[in-house]
């Protein structure tokens, strides 16, 4: 079934494929603008200069406040040389954005260590860009970052000026143990926030361009389904012209005495009459179908979204399973977003049947059921417990299957719009099923108008 594998119809879906996880990110998913890299480093910048001042003026704590001050200076002189040297507005280049995080830790750790190294409570701060880090770059850049922050932090556990303290009191030095704790704790913090703020980016970006394939689907099956529309009002519109220039071509054919020229004439009569034809068609195929085309009967549905797939696999038999209170089957809003979700989980269904693939339809007075059942192998348990999940597949590792993973995420948030739900489970010792429910007013279609005579 769709989700098995989440194998998709080739030519419905977009040729989005899952990002590999070192390929950049887009602009919406991760990359991060100079400018809002100046504005962390000017925040910072404010923070670290007003947190000194306030230590050695307002506490009375002995610091270096030189080489702490020329520390925080030389981030401004850097935020000043970006601002004026670079167009801010642009997203910056993978390397630039590590080079400039990779100065942020660096800074951050020779302030470290003059204040007291590990001792300091403001060690924690270093987290803050290797968050940025791991949401703005891949991981081929921000894991350096990380080596850096931890190796770093270790040299400042050796080597570090003592903790700033009240004058004439005996410096605050913690025991090594605690000193060592303390840098483990760092290091467990540090890479905790790493690795979730990694998922969580990549979990963003990859749910962020499956919804994108998923719009773009539901924008195709909606315009497929106004052809019919459009081609009746092309021959309402097409239809005053070319009676007009036929019109006009039978007048010419009885005027005109050369005979090259009246078969000419004749020639344009024919063709004239040839295009209102092609377009009476199109207003009747049309008009037979106003009845039927913005509202269907369920079983009609479930034929429409099967008869693709009818001859490339195995049957696929359609039935209706009405409640014994209402026989008649409900008719139905013609939504592309429903007829899409089924033919997904229809024609993995195909895929994956040995013999034969079932389609029952059933219905109670405030819900719509379909159930799509086949006699295959069944879900996978590693794939069945993440059913949902946007680039779920396994068909990367068999030879000649394309599978891109969406097929199922796209159906499932397409059944989600009409406010459905869709369950997996497996049948028994074989067979896989796919029950998708429906809220039958949502999709209730109201009778047709008769037009007034």
């Amino acid at each position: 079934m769709p989700t098995r594998h989440s194998h998709e119809p080739a030519p419905r879906l977009p040729e989005i494929d899952a990002p590999p996880e070192d390929t950049p990110l887009t602009p919406l998913f991760g990359r991060v603008r100079i400018r809002t890299l100046i504005v962390l480093r000017w925040l910072a910048v404010a923070g670290q200069t007003l947190s000194v001042l306030i230590v050695h003026y307002g506490l009375g704590f002995a610091l270096p406040l030189v080489p702490c001050l020329l520390v925080i200076a030389a981030s401004a002189c850097l935020n000043l040389a970006l601002s004026f040297g670079l167009p801010t507005q642009r997203f910056a280049k993978d390397w630039e954005a590590f080079a400039q995080l990779a100065y942020d830790v660096g800074q951050l750790i020779v302030l470290l260590g003059l204040t007291g190294g590990m001792t300091n409570p403001f060690a924690i701060v270093l987290v803050a860009p290797l968050i940025t880090a791991v949401a703005a770059l891949p991981s081929r850049w921000w894991m350096p970052l990380l080596a850096m922050a931890t190796a770093g932090t270790a040299a400042i556990a050796v080597w570090s000026l003592p903790l700033p303290w009240f004058p004439g009191e005996p410096g605050f030095t913690p025991p090594p143990t605690y000193q060592a704790a303390m840098w483990i704790a760092l290091a467990i913090a540090i890479g905790f926030t790493a690795v979730y703020a990694w998922r969580v980016g990549g979990e963003a970006r990859r749910m962020g361009m499956a919804l994108a394939a998923t719009q773009s689907v539901l924008a195709r099956e909606q315009r497929l389904s106004a052809l019919g529309a459009l081609s009746a009002a092309a021959a309402h519109e097409l239809g005053t012209p070319l009676a007009t220039i036929q019109l006009t071509a039978k007048e010419m054919a009885r005027e005109i005495t050369d005979p090259e020229l009246k078969d000419d004439a004749a020639l344009l009569v024919s063709q004239a009459e040839r295009c209102r034809d092609i377009l009476k068609r199109l207003s009747q195929t049309q008009e037979a179908s106003d009845q039927m085309h913005d509202r269907l009967a369920l079983g009609d549905a479930l034929e429409e979204a099967a008869a693709p797939l009818q001859g490339l696999g195995p049957p696929i038999r359609i039935r209706l399973d009405p409640p014994a209170d209402d026989p008649g089957p409900p008719r139905i809003k013609r939504r592309a977003e429903v007829l899409y979700a089924l033919g997904n989980f229809i024609e993995n269904a195909v895929d994956f049947a040995r013999s034969e693939v079932t389609v029952t339809g059933a219905w109670t007075a405030d819900q719509i059921i379909v159930t799509i059942a086949d006699d295959g192998p069944g879900f996978p348990s590693d794939i069945l417990a993440k059913l949902g999940e946007p680039y779920i597949t396994t068909r990367r590792a068999e030879p000649g299957a394309g599978g891109l993973g969406l097929g199922v995420f796209i159906a499932i948030t397409l059944v989600e719009r009409v406010g459905g739900k869709a369950g997996f489970s497996n049948a028994g010792p074989g067979g896989a099923v796919v029950t998708l429910t429906l809220p039958r007013q949502r999709l209730r279609a109201d009778p047709p108008v008769r037009p007034a005579l």
